[in-house]
């Protein structure tokens, strides 16, 4: 099938300089690669792309639905569905009952990771997934969605509003979405800061695990996965892209995932396809993009479906995944290494294309 896709705590144990923050957590909860690189890393490369395949899934046998795979989103025991429906381009979609009819086709067909978020289309995207889990679909779905908000009035707002839209008591996973800024870590951390409102909110069980999204450099993650542990608090999972592309430039698949393999945080990959501008590079077909990051240890893979066409792609790319060898990984890595330098067809890397909160920074809060 070759059609185009739309995408989209550890306690320490010295407490005496702890920030009110790190209070309420302990209380609450027991290098851009250039070809010459490229060329050097290639063994490495190839050893995490075809050895941690395996890893990704933790059963000899893994767990499917419909044919769908299931695999563990990192140590929260949680079993997700290879696939993820991506959130953006359900609102998108023109036609509301349609984006109705691809989640609970989704959900049907083995789908239980749904993908959304507050900013998506002004909010439509999370109440058209709201009216699609009703009648017994939300029991069926583990749900995730983002906020925006850095400090804690915002992140709090921001939540409540988004439990409205979807129609539920509970969010599955909650993430501070676009972590693309170097000041990001500390304000979410910040006392007043949106952590404090997610570790509440958790307490109050209006949400049942944390994570963050970002999309702009793997720096950046490290640097949030850094000042979390600072603060005493792991992360339940982490959204980034991992793509044929990602893999020679400014890698998030070689810096930011072997630090969350090795934590067992889980691994949400998304932009398989760049949004589309990948597939434009004309070197690999849409259903290799998604093999690609399905072969890494991806908890689940997120891909944006505006179509019951679409839709079905991704599905026969999950059902017919088989780990990939090292050669395959290699044959993938050598058709995209010069269509991936210097970041052309990662807009969301070398541009603000995709940088909602750029372009609305009040969303922050």
């Amino acid at each position: 099938m070759t059609l185009n896709n739309s995408d989209s705590t550890q306690p320490r144990s010295d407490r005496s300089d702890r920030s009110p923050l790190q209070d309420t957590m302990f209380a609450n909860h027991d290098l851009a690669v250039s070809r010459r690189e490229f060329i050097g890393m290639t063994a490495a490369s190839l050893l995490m792309a075809g050895s941690l395949s395996g890893a990704a899934k933790p059963d000899t046998k893994p767990d499917t639905k419909n044919g769908m795979p299931y695999r563990t989103l990192g140590r929260t025991g949680e079993k997700v569905s290879l696939i993820g429906l991506g959130g953006y381009h359900l609102g998108n979609q023109s036609d509301p009952e349609e984006s109705i009819r691809i989640i609970r086709t989704g959900i049907d067909e083995g789908i239980n990771f749904l993908d959304n978020c507050w900013d998506y289309n002004g909010g439509e995207s999370e109440i058209r997934m709201g009216k699609a889990l009703r009648d017994g679909y939300r029991q069926k779905a583990f749900l995730m969605t983002k906020i925006d908000g850095r400090n804690k009035t915002a992140a709090a707002t921001q939540l409540n509003e988004s439990l409205r839209r979807l129609q539920t008591d509970r969010i599955d996973l909650l993430q501070f979405h676009e972590v693309i800024r170097d000041s990001d870590p500390d304000r979410i951390f910040a006392e007043g800061g949106g952590m404090e409102a997610a570790v509440e909110a958790r307490k109050a069980g209006k949400i049942r695990f944390i994570g963050f999204t970002g999309h702009k450099s793997p720096d950046i993650h490290l640097k949030m996965l850094a000042t979390a542990s600072k603060h005493g608090f792991t992360f339940d999972a982490v959204q980034m892209p991992l793509n044929v592309m990602d893999a020679h430039f400014d890698s998030f698949e070689k810096k930011v995932l072997p630090v969350l393999t090795r934590d067992g945080v889980g691994v949400l990959g998304m932009k398989p396809m760049g949004d589309k501008v990948i597939l434009r590079s004309k070197t690999v077909t849409p259903v290799e993009c998604l093999h690609y990051a399905m072969n890494l240890p991806t908890s689940v893979v997120i891909t944006g479906c505006d179509s019951l066409q679409i839709l079905q792609q991704a599905l026969h790319a999950a059902n017919t995944f088989q780990p990939m060898g090292a050669s395959q990984v290699a044959a993938l890595l050598a058709k995209t290494l010069q269509a991936a330098e210097g970041g052309q067809f990662e807009l969301y890397k070398t541009s603000h294309q995709f940088d909602g909160t750029v372009a609305n920074p009040q969303w922050l809060g």
